[in-house]
């Protein structure tokens, strides 16, 4: 059992026994007399500013003004659980935060109402506010009178009630078994999936419109002239065509690498082994690639982890001045495990781009990890973490 440093466990279970009159029996009776005052001023907020906003739904004011009173919960209940954590030793995670989101379509003024009226958080905090004052009377009653009439015996009635409103600010002013926290956690994951698939559409766009369709109105507008010249001036003419030619190769080549960057026809054939093996035979430093796996995983995992590879490895092209780099992929339990190496001369850091930051991001909206070891002067390393499914199980 693990003891925090006020007497409280980390696991849930009441403090251990102690001496009579110890500095946590004396916290545990200040937080049972300041019961009372704190509850009334709990039971008073719910009551006029909640109920307020309650019968006031028919007005457009009502809504507003609820959100706006369970927001102010949420304060409350973190003052709870600081109290309770220096007076009782417990120690309750944080929920996390409402999910406000305004950026992406319908997520605007009425979304945002929606997510405060419905918080779980905010409720369960005014259910706490509204049992606490009898209680809050009944601790101080008990409390106040033992200090004078059951002095000998008051330690233990204090550490029964105190362990009583331990199990209230567990049960209603923690996370529901993280649920809260994780779906937070999705909702911003999905923004983060959201986001990255329209900058990739944006990305393919912008190469198709630069980079082959400029090419291939050339290599019409050059046919045409071409054409126009055939009888005319027929040595002018076939240099043309031989013009164009060139220029269909280019646009062929151009598409092919686009084809590559939205999903090579190496990987769905091959899997990865192959996959980073071509990658790697692009890349202008010399790479060492090891692939240990026994089955390939899903197709989203692989192509997430064929295109952070290539990703990484572009920046060691582009910035390392490194001689020498490795990939290694190998299969751990559930978990796929990706670490690229190289001797470059380091420095690289999540905050020192938009490359590195959305590698992690990627991997972050899939429960994945991502991990920068970069010292200056180098060797850099980088570690990703991606979870595995098998595609029998896909399949099934």
């Amino acid at each position: 059992m693990i003891t925090g440093r006020d007497g409280g466990t980390d696991d849930g279970r009441p403090p251990p026994a102690r001496f009579a009159y110890d500095v946590h029996t004396w916290k545990e009776i200040a937080h049972l007399l300041a019961n009372l005052p704190v509850s009334i001023l709990g039971f008073t907020y719910v009551v006029t500013v909640l109920f307020t906003g309650f019968w006031l739904t028919v007005t457009v004011i009502g809504l507003p003004l609820l959100a706006a009173g369970l927001l102010g919960a949420r304060q409350l209940g973190k003052l709870e659980r600081g109290r309770a954590r220096a007076l009782l030793g417990v120690r309750v995670d944080e929920p996390s935060p409402l999910p406000w989101r305004t950026k992406n379509g319908g997520d605007g003024f009425f979304a945002q109402l929606w997510l405060g009226v419905k918080d779980p958080v905010g409720w369960r905090t005014v259910l706490y506010d509204f049992i606490r004052l009898p209680w809050g009377v009944l601790t101080f009653t008990i409390t106040l009178t033992s200090l004078f009439v059951l002095w000998p015996v008051l330690p233990f009635i204090a550490r029964g009630l105190a362990n009583v409103d331990r199990a209230m600010v567990r049960g209603l002013l923690s996370p529901s078994d993280e649920l809260e926290r994780r779906i937070a956690e999705l909702e911003s994951d999905r923004g983060v999936v959201v986001d990255t698939a329209a900058a990739d559409l944006r990305r393919i766009e912008r190469d198709l419109h630069d980079g082959a369709q400029a090419r291939l109105v050339n290599l019409a507008m050059g046919l045409g002239l071409a054409k126009e010249k055939l009888l005319e001036d027929p040595e002018y003419a076939q240099a043309m065509v031989a013009e164009a030619h060139g220029e269909v190769k280019l646009a062929l080549q151009e598409l092919r690498d686009l084809a590559r960057g939205i999903h090579p026809a190496v990987l769905t054939d091959r899997g990865l082994d192959a996959a980073l093996s071509s990658v790697a035979s692009r890349c202008t430093v010399p790479v060492k690639v090891t692939a240990d796996l026994d089955a390939r995983p899903v197709a989203a995992i692989e192509g997430i982890a064929y295109f952070t590879v290539s990703e990484l490895l572009q920046n060691i092209s582009k910035h390392s001045g490194a001689r020498s780099a490795s990939v290694d992929v190998w299969r751990a339990e559930d978990r796929l495990l990706i670490q690229v190496w190289d001797d470059g001369r380091g420095g690289a850091r999540l905050d020192g781009g938009t490359g590195m930051r959305g590698l992690a991001e990627r991997l972050d909206a899939v429960d994945g990890l991502f991990v920068i070891d970069s010292p200056p002067g180098g060797p850099t390393v980088v570690t990703a973490e991606l979870p595995w499914r098998d595609r029998v199980a896909e399949r099934s």
